[in-house]
């Protein structure tokens, strides 16, 4: 007859703390399960580890969120984003080196070449005909003038015709110049009035009319020419001198309207001796700067 511990037979969990593990006598008691008690603690370890990962994908998850906030956050912050219309002012930025300041120059203005020839007291330099009208030759564009005569002399009136040794005479003329030029037919007489103003010169050009002209220098080769035939000219002033151009056929044929090339070649000395005159400013005035 056996005997045994009476209550119902205790149950032993490893897992429950409080469970009691069965213990028996020699003779009736059984070993424990090792192979039940290895599997559940395998069981265990699984659901531990499922446990742990599940945790660091929730914490990885948890980080994105907490950084994505962090970025909208700063863009929100109204300064990533800001417009350029709310970055400082120019007044408001550091300022670089300052610009460099320059002392005025003393430097004098040019002078003007026109004042060196409009009076006596200025325009002292050499004169004559050789001077105001050099070489053999004169260039104008593509026409080449051959130089002819020349003359020079203090009675203004000798050497003019019309009206003109009348208006010389009353303004103080004191020199005239005289060169003759010719090329295919055609000559043409400058002459070259000096006065010791510029306003003589200027009225003696106002008062000259259509029957005031210079008397043609011939001789040297050239023929006389405008004795009683129609001729062109001209009267222009610059500074203290006033000069004029007489254009005619060497052979007295009259000048009319069609004859261009008359025009042309009066037009082309009456230009070279202005030139020549401002030239004479120019030099006189580079001069006096140099002093």
């Amino acid at each position: 007859m056996s005997y045994g511990q009476g209550g119902p037979q205790s149950q032993w969990d490893p897992w429950k703390p409080n469970s009691q593990q069965p213990w028996s006598d020699g003779d009736g008691g059984q070993s424990p399960d090792w192979a039940a008690l290895a599997e559940a603690s395998e069981t265990r370890n699984k659901r531990r580890r499922l446990l742990f990962i599940g945790g660091g994908v929730l914490a990885v998850v948890g980080i994105g969120t907490a950084v994505a906030m962090g970025v909208v956050s700063a863009d929100d912050d109204g300064k990533a984003g800001r417009p350029t219309s709310s970055l400082p002012a120019t007044a408001e930025l550091p300022s670089g080196s300052g610009t460099p300041s320059f002392a005025p120059t003393s430097a004098p203005p040019p002078l003007d070449p026109k004042e060196f020839v409009a009076s006596k007291a200025k325009d002292t330099a050499p004169n004559g005909p050789g001077i105001m009208f050099p070489g053999r030759q004169l260039t104008m564009g593509a026409n080449v003038y051959k130089k002819g005569p020349t003359a020079d002399t203090t009675a203004c009136a000798t050497a003019v015709k019309g009206s003109l040794p009348g208006v010389l005479t009353a303004n103080g003329c004191t020199r005239l110049m005289r060169v003759t030029y010719t090329r295919d037919g055609i000559a043409v007489t400058v002459g070259v009035a000096v006065f010791d103003t510029e306003a003589q010169a200027l009225k003696a050009k106002q008062q000259a009319d259509r029957k005031s002209f210079v008397q043609a220098l011939s001789g040297k080769g050239v023929a006389a020419f405008c004795n009683g035939a129609v001729c062109r000219s001209t009267t222009n002033s610059y500074g203290r001198y006033a000069y004029f151009t007489l254009t005619g056929f060497t052979d007295g044929k009259n000048v009319t309207t069609k004859d261009t090339q008359v025009f042309t070649t009066g037009d082309d000395l009456a230009q070279f001796t202005f030139q020549q005159i401002r030239r004479r400013g120019e030099t006189q005035a580079s001069a006096a700067a140099g002093e």
